[in-house]
This record gives structure tokens, sequence and C-alpha cells, in this order.
């Protein structure tokens, strides 16, 4: 039976790898993304990461496409009971105007709720902070919201720790505003900066559950980019090589022994290394195929030892 952690305060159970929808509708089209998708639940995943902005990027795409997917899936499977859904505002314009505008939130929150084909959201996030619009104002949206049933836990996404601290605050000390629960930073073995110090170390104080994005660096833990001939294997390259020539190289050189060790894959290695730092709950990690899924399952299980886990937070140091 898959473990499960609680994250952070909440009453929301969840397995140790939550599943990225950013690709779905994108990179994974409909019967790839629903396969995935049957796929993760079977093997025990829970939680299901997308945003209504996935994937506005793509020409001809508009935005909601990979939200529109997944209630298609959830009305297909019935497996609405089995899942946590998760889903942000705040970089997709429309309706009300802007990033975190209050009439933006309740637009927002609305359309989400329509393309996932579902009553409530069970983590809604603030993809980012909005410094036009006060916290105090959005944060009512967001109370708003939840005192109407369409979520159930706030989170919020790529807030600097001031800002987190003081959306924090206002939730402990001003009635009708939402405690901000969830924190999902950019964070992996070879981009730490962002979470590592002051937001973390609050995180833990606070018992703030961390999903980290971008777990595998955009594949590079993977092991797929070593060498500048590896780099045109994507139009990521030129973000490849500015790793390889920092303390990429020297993590995968420890992650390869640590590989040997144990005989996992380096992206269960790359996510269980995530798992064991303080405060993160859950990795999310995105796949295009039941293939790429069946590499990064392993990742819920695998247990690194003290040594390992040191080799590689010390890795290019």
């Amino acid at each position: 039976m898959t473990p499960t952690r609680r994250l952070g305060a909440t009453d929301l159970m969840i397995a140790p790898l939550v599943l990225g929808g950013n690709v779905f509708g994108w990179t994974a089209d409909r019967d790839a993304s629903f396969a995935v998708l049957d796929a993760f639940v079977a093997a025990g995943g829970t939680m299901i990461d997308t945003a209504d902005v996935y994937s506005a990027w793509v020409p001809g795409h508009r935005g909601g496409e990979s939200e529109t997917l997944i209630g298609e899936w959830l009305a297909r499977s019935g497996k609405r009971d089995q899942v946590q859904i998760a889903t942000k505002v705040g970089m997709l314009p429309g309706e009300g105007g802007e990033k975190l505008a209050p009439a933006r939130i309740a637009a927002a929150c609305e359309a989400s709720l329509k393309r996932l084909g579902v009553d409530t959201i069970d983590l809604y996030y603030a993809h980012q902070d909005d410094d036009a619009t006060p916290q105090e104002a959005y944060l009512e949206a967001f109370g708003r919201l939840h005192e109407q049933g369409k979520f159930r836990v706030l989170g919020v996404s790529n807030f600097r720790a001031l800002r987190l601290k003081s959306a924090v605050d206002l939730g402990k000390h001003r009635d009708g505003l939402p405690r901000v629960h969830v924190l999902q930073p950019e964070y992996n073995l070879v981009s730490r900066h962002k979470f590592e110090g002051e937001l973390q170390d609050y995180c833990v104080q606070e018992n703030i559950g961390v999903l980290p994005y971008y777990g595998l660096a955009s594949g590079f833990l993977t092991g797929k980019y070593r060498s500048p001939d590896d780099l045109g294997k994507s139009v990521r390259g030129q973000r490849m090589a500015e790793l390889l020539e920092g303390r990429g190289r020297a993590v995968l050189d420890v992650m390869d022994a640590v590989a040997a060790e144990t005989g996992a894959d380096l992206a269960p290695i790359a996510l269980a290394w995530l798992l064991a730092q303080p405060g993160v709950t859950a990795p999310i990690a995105s796949a295009t195929s039941v293939e790429q899924l069946e590499r990064l399952m392993p990742a819920m299980t695998l247990q690194l030892s003290e040594d390992q886990l040191a080799r590689l937070s010390n890795a290019g140091a």
C-alpha cells in the first residue's frame, strides 16, 4: 500500500508524489493524458496539480486545456473520490482583470470548477504574488470562495519569504481571511537558493506543506544532458548548458554513484532527495507517457541512506 503524508496542518493526506498536469493537452494528447492519469491512480498516486494558465503559451491555446482534459478524465473514469485536485489562479488574465485582482480570482475559480467538472477544488493556489493588489484584498476574495465551499485548502506559489509570512499572519489575525497552508516553490538538487534558508525555515516553523515544482530540473536530473552534444535534445538546451557549467555535472556524478548502490534510476533518486528535505511533503513531476510515469513512481518508496543524502546535498559545494 502506498504511504501517505499529511499536507502541512491540513486534513489532506496525499501520496508522496504529485502528478504535474502542465503537459496535458500540450505534449501529452487526450489519450496519452488519460493513460498517465489512470496509471498514476493505479500506482497509488492521489494529487493532480494543474493551473488555469496551462497551456496558454502554446500557439492556438488560450489556457484551461489541462484542466479541461483532467475534467474529461474525471467524468470518464469516475475516480473523483480517489484523487485530490490542485489548481491555480494568477497568471492567466481574463474576466475580472489580471493576477490576483479580487474579481479575477472569483471569475477564474468558477471557470476552473466548470472545466474540471467538480464542485470543490481540494487545493487552490495563488500562482504568483501580486504587488498591485493589497494582500488583504486578495485574501478576502479567497476567503469568500472558501466560505462558499469552492475550495478546501489555500496555497501560494512563487512567493518570497516576506510575502508568505505576511499572508500567513493576516490569515491568523484577521477574521474571515483564510490561512495559507501550502507553498509551491521551485526546488531541486541543482536549484536550491529559491527555497533553502529563510523560506524553508519558515515553512518548517509554521507547518506549511511544501510541494516543489521542477523537481527534475526540466529533465536535467534524469541524466539526459551530460555533454554539449546533448544540448540539442531540447529547446531548453541553453538552460541545460548553464547547469552543466555549474554544479550540475558534480551532482550527476554523485547521482550515478547512488544509482549504482541502490539500483534506482536517476529521476526517483532526485525526487527521493526532495522527499527527505525538511518541510517537503511531496515533489511534483510530470509524465507524457505511462513509460515515463513508471520511471518516476519508485520515488514514493525509495529510501536513501543518510550518507547518500549528504553526498547528494554536498555535491559540487
